[in-house]
């Protein structure tokens, strides 16, 4: 099959971003307030970078090839924890005359993503990795108080230019999706900034070669959206490439076992309700919407999860 070019794929990926409007619905909203921490006394931080209390406070997750499969096996179980919040990304940059309404929700401004990251610190909330997430969804593994997720879809540059150097002034984490098409290319990050995210701490994810709807993969295109991206990443990375996020956040049941027999362990949507039968790979996430006030921010993580 054919597969556009740049240009025809960012207007596909603007047009989608206008249609996909899925970031306000899902599932009924649960608290997220009930995830066992491992010190409920601590104190909150105050939008500085984690401390060596902080540091203390965390527990690193075990590799889920440890964790035994009748536990990441048990829907009912992992369906009656509460949900961690976790935000999903896209741009972060001032908005143009050229940007639409639809397109807005997706283009958070450097100033209000700013405001939304210090917030989340304010608040006492500590990001986890995909590793401490999966442990605790399969086994109820402690997990630091307010637990937050913050992923990045894409592998826009002000991602790395704005979105890392925010994030590591409260000592944060996050979890990028990589879109291997565009790496190198205006606009987009490099290899070396991917490999840089990656030492530091952060965790790689796959978003397949040009953001091609899964629920339409035929013949080859899960060798040429999943199996080359996937290689290319471990190579840049040096490191098993285990988690994928779905393009438009679209899947169906039928692609499950086909992540799975390709290593992955755990799979992101967006906001739509769960699959009942297998929930880690349809792990919600909300859109943090450009229009959103720091407030309006933090009601909707209260409200979502």
């Amino acid at each position: 099959m054919k597969f556009p070019s740049a240009s025809l794929l960012l207007a596909a990926l603007s047009l989608a971003a206008c249609d996909s409007k899925v970031a306000t619905t899902g599932e009924t909203a649960t608290s997220s307030a009930t995830v066992e921490a491992v010190d409920p006394a601590a104190a909150e931080t105050s939008g500085t970078k984690a401390t060596a209390a902080d540091e203390a406070n965390a527990v690193p997750a075990p590799d889920p090839s440890t964790i035994p499969a009748a536990s990441a096996g048990n829907a009912a179980a992992i369906l009656a924890r509460p949900q961690v919040p976790i935000l999903c990304y896209h741009q972060i940059r001032d908005w143009t005359a050229r940007d639409s309404k639809g397109a807005k929700d997706y283009i958070v401004p450097i100033a209000a993503f700013k405001a939304q990251i210090k917030m989340l610190a304010d608040s006492g909330y500590h990001t986890v990795s995909p590793d401490q997430l999966y442990a605790y969804m399969t086994t109820g593994a402690k997990l630091p108080s307010k637990p937050i997720m913050l992923t990045f879809d894409d592998t826009d540059l002000d991602q790395f230019t704005i979105a890392r150097p925010t994030l590591d002034q409260y000592g944060y984490k996050a979890m990028y999706f990589v879109m291997t098409v565009s790496l190198g290319r205006p606009h987009y990050m490099t290899k070396a900034m991917v490999k840089q995210l990656s030492d530091e701490g952060n965790v790689i994810g796959s978003h397949t070669w040009d953001h091609h709807n899964v629920k339409k993969y035929q013949g080859k295109d899960w060798e040429t959206q999943i199996d080359k991206p996937t290689k290319t990443l471990e190579e840049i990375t040096g490191k098993k490439i285990t988690y994928f996020a779905y393009p438009f956040g679209l899947w169906n049941p039928q692609a499950f076992p086909e992540l799975k027999k390709r290593g992955f362990v755990a799979a992101f949507s967006l906001a739509e309700k769960r699959d009942q039968n297998d929930p880690l790979f349809t792990i919600r996430r909300i859109i943090a919407s450009g229009y959103w006030s720091p407030k309006t921010l933090r009601n909707n993580i209260v409200q979502s999860f």
